[in-house]
């Protein structure tokens, strides 16, 4: 046993490579995960009802996109392929999960438009047309509440954010937090125990 977790900032666990298969619109990936990240052997059940469910940008989707807490990189190649004019910020805390980002970026040919960096490294006049997360909400309530006031507020005038999150991990509890806090939130869609939630100014 270690104390790793997909949180940790650097995994000590040796890094058991692997592959992970999956398909979003009509398009198959291939992208390359290991031990030490989250969800490392396969597409992670709540990032697959997001990706089907939320509404993925558009081919002509410009600006800055933000995959908060981006593990292998599974959210960040979706936007990447489907929104060619964006740039996408892929941001997470451990740095294996970045090194296999930055990898999977080359790997689908977006590695130019595909920006991997630690949270204090990306730029903070940054404002984001796009937030698209699976939070780890297992790194606990008012860390979580803390990660989402901290990003949130970066979303242009008419950004989108697009959070997914079990319901029996407290997805109704958050919806009713985000609304406290001041944000618009609509259930998006409700599937295989996870709430997909669209969250706007």
């Amino acid at each position: 046993m270690t104390g790793d977790h997909y949180f940790t900032a650097e995994p000590t666990t040796a890094a058991r490579t692997r592959e992970v298969e999956f398909t979003v619109a009509d398009r198959d990936y291939t992208l390359a995960s290991a031990s030490g990240v989250f969800s490392a052997v396969r597409l992670d059940p709540g990032t697959a009802v997001l990706l089907r469910k939320a509404e993925l940008p558009s081919p002509d989707t410009a600006g800055d996109l933000l995959d908060l807490g981006c593990g292998f990189g599974p959210i960040s190649c979706v936007l990447a392929t489907t929104a060619p004019a964006a740039t996408v910020w892929a941001v997470d805390v451990n740095e294996r999960a970045r090194e296999l980002t930055a990898a999977n970026a080359e790997r689908i040919g977006a590695a130019d438009r595909v920006r991997v960096r630690a949270p204090d490294e990306v730029p903070a006049q940054l404002r984001f047309a796009q937030l698209w997360s699976n939070p780890p909400i297992r790194i606990g309530k008012d860390e979580l509440h803390e990660l989402l006031l901290r990003w949130l507020p970066r979303l242009a005038d008419d950004g989108v954010a697009w959070l997914v999150v079990a319901r029996h991990l407290g997805g109704d509890s958050l919806h009713r937090w985000l609304v406290e806090q001041g944000w618009q939130v609509e259930r998006q869609a409700s599937q295989k125990g996870y709430r997909v939630l669209r969250v706007t100014r």
